[in-house]
């Protein structure tokens, strides 16, 4: 089942580029006309979209809620926590660092020379502030956090509930057999929802090359390639570390994590490949406890990706606009961007935001965002994906390092009825959160 998904996003995104190009080309310049079209494509990946959101504020909830009573001391919650972060935070300096190099050795940005006009970027960067991020962090209401989807909010509610039945005991153990059962809907659910992918993946490409055109990638092309050349490099390292810390099981994870990052490439949504991702990680051996608390965590401080585009982008459009940064200015900028980039998760289209607020904190032209916004969808869709990929490598390497990386689960592509890990979770309900709690289980 999971090669033939993988088969159908691949040749869903094939058909999308063809059917886009075709569209493209039928429509020629009537503008109006090519965004009613795509709009129509897009709606397949509007549907899967809201579908996703509808699964994501529970299944988190659920999850985590679990994992956190399943660990049974907050000793074990805080250690794994703050081996998370600091993974995170050196992952930051990596990805950072990786885009700040490589925009001064390719220099995309020189000839352009674009003129400082002093327009408006078009991009609200009102949201990026550090107090009302820190306040956005506490919840006012469960109920409204899970409505707005504001995934840092139902972390923070679901750490207080997870540790609150470690707390009383024998008492909490009816409501972790239904938080337990609540996982097994929501990861039922997920696998229906997950069905529609590959059509998502098609509307969401054609709908793109409907309004741009393949004319886009070559009018920008340098810019792109040298991009993901870039993106290359990052991915090279953290695969490295991962290899470190996983030996050969790293290339077993690439493999199970190549659905989430092609879903999360196709429609530039992290919250698009996090069900799947759930899914395959518990295949490769991260016990549910584990990746049910670090991946939310991930998914709002750990953006490798988006990180590593917020500095590449930022120095590029000085170099459009010939405006010499210094190394002291540009190293300014990468701590700048360490910290403002923590809070972004909730931002919409929040790598521009961070880039508008930097360039803007340095006096540099907020205007320049405007350029790359035309090819902006298609480097989201790299960062996008590579977010999913360090996620998925910094949840396991913190597995291991905790040493609870079990055998990864067989593929029963010959048998399609066997059961898997997660459905037996749900057939030992309260006997497995005694067994977790305990130490019994196989580590």
């Amino acid at each position: 089942m999971a090669k033939r998904l993988t088969s159908f996003i691949l040749i869903g995104m094939l058909l999308g580029v063809i059917t886009g190009y075709v569209a493209h080309a039928w429509i020629g310049p009537n503008k109006e006309l090519a965004e009613e079209v795509a709009g129509y494509f897009h709606l397949l990946a509007d549907i899967f979209l809201h579908l996703i959101k509808m699964i994501i504020a529970p299944l988190v909830f659920s999850t985590l809620v679990a994992g956190i009573a399943h660990m049974g001391d907050s000793a074990a919650l805080g250690r794994i926590g703050g081996r998370a972060i600091a993974w995170f935070i050196i992952a930051s300096l990596i990805s950072l660092s990786i885009g700040l190099v490589s925009v001064n050795l390719f220099s995309p940005g020189e000839g352009l020379n674009l003129v400082r006009s002093g327009a408006e970027s078009g991009v609200n960067t009102e949201a990026l502030n550090l107090r009302d991020f820190v306040l956005h962090v506490f919840p006012t209401s469960m109920i409204g956090a899970m409505a707005d989807n504001s995934i840092l909010q139902i972390v923070v509610f679901s750490l207080f509930v997870g540790v609150a039945l470690t707390a009383i005991g024998e008492k909490g153990k009816p409501i972790v057999t239904v938080v337990e059962s609540l996982v097994e809907l929501m990861l039922q659910v997920t696998g229906y929802v997950m069905r529609m992918a590959p059509v998502a993946v098609f509307g969401a490409i054609a709908s793109s090359i409907t309004t741009q055109g393949l004319g886009v990638l070559v009018t920008f092309g340098q810019l792109i390639g040298e991009f993901y050349l870039s993106l290359s490099v990052l991915w090279a390292v953290l695969a490295f570390v991962g290899f470190l810390f996983l030996g050969k099981r790293m290339f077993t994870l690439a493999r199970y994590i190549r659905e989430p990052a092609l879903i999360a490439f196709s429609t530039a949504s992290s919250e698009a490949a996090y069900p799947k991702m759930l899914e395959q990680l518990d295949k490769f051996g991260v016990p549910r406890r584990i990746y049910s608390f670090v991946l939310p965590l991930g998914y709002s401080f750990n953006l490798d990706g988006s990180m590593m585009y917020a500095s590449f982008a930022t120095v590029f459009i000085a170099q459009a606009y010939n405006i010499d940064l210094p190394i002291a200015t540009q190293i300014t900028i990468l701590l700048v961007l360490m910290v403002t980039s923590k809070g972004i998760a909730a931002v919409p289209r929040a790598s521009l935001v961070v880039v508008a607020a930097t360039l803007g904190q340095f006096n540099l032209p907020v205007e320049g965002v405007a350029f790359i916004l035309a090819v902006d969808h298609f480097m989201d869709m790299g960062r996008t994906a590579t977010n999913v990929i360090g996620n998925a490598i910094a949840t396991s390497v913190i597995t291991k390092w905790e040493g609870m990386l079990e055998v990864e689960e067989p593929e029963y592509e010959e048998r399609p009825h066997a059961p898997s890990r997660t459905a037996s979770h749900g057939r030992a309900g309260l006997d497995l959160a005694e067994d977790m709690v305990s130490g019994s289980r196989k580590r």
